[in-house]
């Protein structure tokens, strides 16, 4: 076997250099693509978000519509009509039916009143004595609270027995 001379051996390190060189920089831009890919990913998921946000607002705004169309209807017949019987089911009509919008669209009443107090969906704004079967349970409800799937949009606004 022949031994390589200084000249090969020169040559072969020149050429080990050049390949791991060029495999750096294969390694590097490897590297800049993927970031790229991923930053475009992120500002896509992000987009994406934002326009699911906007419609979902625009679909809930679009169902009150028609509520605001009985809301306007029944403030146009209370001006001329003097039955306050029509006119008190007619109120109870258009609530009832915002009501259910508001249910279609997953929000649901916080029930509260002979409920223990309960933080999380309460919110004590009086005390009033009441007997020891009462004693730390809603007995009135001031304000109504509600929910959209497991998160409060509103606490229920109570008295506590004492």
């Amino acid at each position: 076997m022949e031994a390589a001379t200084p000249q090969q051996e020169a040559a072969d390190d020149k050429a080990a250099e050049v390949s791991a060189e060029e495999l750096v920089e294969q390694w590097r831009d490897k590297y800049l693509r993927l970031q790229a890919e991923f930053d475009n990913y992120r500002k896509r998921t992000l987009r994406e978000k934002m326009d699911l946000v906007s419609s979902g607002g625009a679909d809930v705004l679009k169902s009150m519509l028609s509520v605001l169309d009985d809301v306007q209807r029944a403030v146009a017949a209370s001006e001329k009509s003097e039955d306050i019987a029509a006119l008190r089911e007619g109120e109870r009509l258009v609530a009832q039916k915002f009501e259910e919008t508001l249910r279609q669209k997953g929000v649901v009443e916080i029930e509260a009143v002979g409920e223990e107090f309960n933080p999380d969906f309460h919110e004590a704004v009086a005390r009033f004595k009441a007997g020891d079967e009462k004693k730390g349970k809603v007995i009135d409800v001031i304000q109504r609270g509600y929910m959209l799937g497991d998160k409060v949009l509103r606490y229920v606004k109570v008295v506590v027995g004492e």
